[in-house]
């Protein structure tokens, strides 16, 4: 994948003398799951597309310790987080963009009481800067006047008050930006916040991800964008099911631009 891409480690620009422009932080999902790994290849094609020197840790890239401190282990979380923190400023990282929610609210609000600042960016804040300075130029493409709904990510909205970066990336795309009955700053969890991804439902008359899917679906829209990847794995998992998969899809903020870059 990295020679297709072409993604070049810390430890390689490093050796050559280099400094990349920016750390790209994968996650463990953006890593390992087969549909995140889409979003990533979509981050990876927006880098390279603008020109922007960026690296990954590679193997040397560990869990942030999001999961382990939600689900209430502080010791495993401190430990993970300091091999990273040693790692990060071994090479001293100065900025890190990455796709995943989770991973931005802990290396942005967390990292810092442990000896870790940076400048750390969500990738559709990126993706605004480089629209915004005529560095990256979209289209609508195939869901030009579509109707699309954005999900907010728990981390990214009501976390961090990152609300506008993602639909002003998608408007860019010419299509109508729906708005669910919840959303901003009283948005819904899509049910995998937590660490409740990890571990069986609670007894309950339904599933958050069902709720959740069902307000979304009310609009009829085209897409579902997320802009996490646990969110782009519960919200798929409704929609399938309702049965929906053929009139409605689930994509990344990522994977819409990436699709529709104006050459």
């Amino acid at each position: 994948m990295s020679a297709e891409l072409k993604i070049k480690t810390m430890a390689e620009y490093m050796a050559s003398g280099e400094t990349p422009e920016l750390l790209f932080w994968v996650g463990c999902a953006g890593s390992f799951d087969e549909r995140a790994k889409k979003i990533t290849k979509a981050i990876v094609k927006i880098l390279n597309h603008v020109g922007i020197k960026f690296a990954v840790l590679g193997t040397e890239e560990a869990c942030t310790g999001d999961p382990a401190k939600r689900a209430g282990n502080e010791f495993l979380f401190q430990m993970q987080a300091m091999n990273n923190i040693t790692v990060l400023n071994k090479y001293s990282v100065k900025k890190i963009i990455t796709g995943c929610p989770h991973c931005f609210n802990t290396l942005k609000n967390e990292y810092p009481q442990l000896g870790g600042t940076y400048e750390v960016m969500h990738h559709t804040q990126l993706v605004q800067q480089l629209i915004d300075s005529g560095k990256l130029k979209v289209q609508g493409g195939e869901f030009k006047g579509k109707k699309i709904t954005f999900h907010d990510p728990c981390y990214l909205g009501r976390g961090n008050d990152v609300y506008e970066a993602p639909r002003d990336v998608i408007q860019k795309l010419d299509v109508e930006l729906a708005e669910m009955k919840r959303s901003r700053a009283k948005g819904f969890c899509c049910g995998a916040g937590g660490a409740q991804m990890f571990k069986e439902a609670e007894k309950g008359n339904k599933e958050v991800t069902i709720e959740r899917t069902e307000e979304a679906l009310e609009l009829n829209p085209a897409v579902i964008a997320t802009g996490c990847p646990f969110c782009m794995t519960m919200m798929t998992d409704g929609v399938k099911h309702f049965n929906k998969e053929q009139q409605t899809k689930v994509m990344d903020v990522a994977e819409l631009i990436a699709n529709n870059i104006n050459k």
